[in-house]
């Protein structure tokens, strides 16, 4: 699974919010001003690929993921042919759906797969999610949301406004599947990516026992996030 965020900033500004000093010499914070960033009249579209387009857009989505990927050179190939290679394999699953967000250019990326009850697991997902879970995957309303590449500001701008283009993307994944929950697993190493899922709607699932491994004190936090 990737979450591409690219580069954290160095310094991080609060969005629309302004500190200077008053009359009396001490600090205070004006009123907040218009909102920055993409709204819901000014944003890329965001849109299904086909199997075919898929196909004809690799290098895109490829160059896309060294884009958001961070790191030098060196990373940015690695990730790249990572995500290819993943991209191959994941796309030849029932009900695989890829979504692109675009405007003048290729700006973010999510794919995704229902997990079926009755079928083969995801990677080994059934040793990692609690009961409640299972029983959403049985049903068939259980989405796996493999990988969403986005640029740095979308973490950082916006990120509890519906227009923000990660919300966009994966809120269109559940929507056209009719998924009741869509379901990622995270390193516990990586907070990062956790708290920015969290701040994108998902929430930790907690206090349920899955079948096969000690939850959760296993490698990965399971997070979920509604329709």
């Amino acid at each position: 699974m990737s979450v591409n965020l690219s580069v954290p900033p160095t310094t991080t500004e609060l969005v629309g919010a302004h500190v200077g000093p008053d009359r009396r010499g001490t600090r205070k914070q004006r009123r907040p001003g218009p909102e920055r960033g993409s709204s819901p009249r000014a944003g890329e579209r965001v849109r299904e690929l086909t199997r075919g387009q898929i196909d004809d857009r690799m290098g895109e989505l490829g160059d896309l993921c060294a884009q958001t990927s961070g790191g030098g050179p060196w990373a940015w190939n690695q990730a790249r042919s990572a995500f290819l290679r993943r991209l191959a394999a994941d796309v030849r699953r029932p009900g695989f759906e890829l979504v692109i967000a675009e405007s003048t250019e290729l700006t973010g990326c999510a794919y995704g797969f229902p997990v079926r009850g009755d079928g083969p697991w995801w990677e080994g997902l059934d040793g990692h999610l609690p009961g409640s879970l299972l029983r959403a995957a049985a049903s068939g309303r259980l989405l796996v949301i493999s990988a969403m590449l986005v640029p740095p500001q979308v973490r950082t701008e916006n990120q509890d406004r519906p227009w923000n283009l990660a919300r966009r993307l994966q809120k269109r994944l559940l929507t056209d599947h009719g998924a009741a929950l869509g379901v990622m697993l995270v390193s516990r190493s990586d907070g990062r990516t956790a708290e920015a899922l969290r701040s994108w709607g998902w929430r930790y699932v907690e206090g349920d026992a899955p079948r096969t491994a000690p939850f959760p004190h296993g490698p990965f936090r399971v997070l979920v996030l509604g329709s």
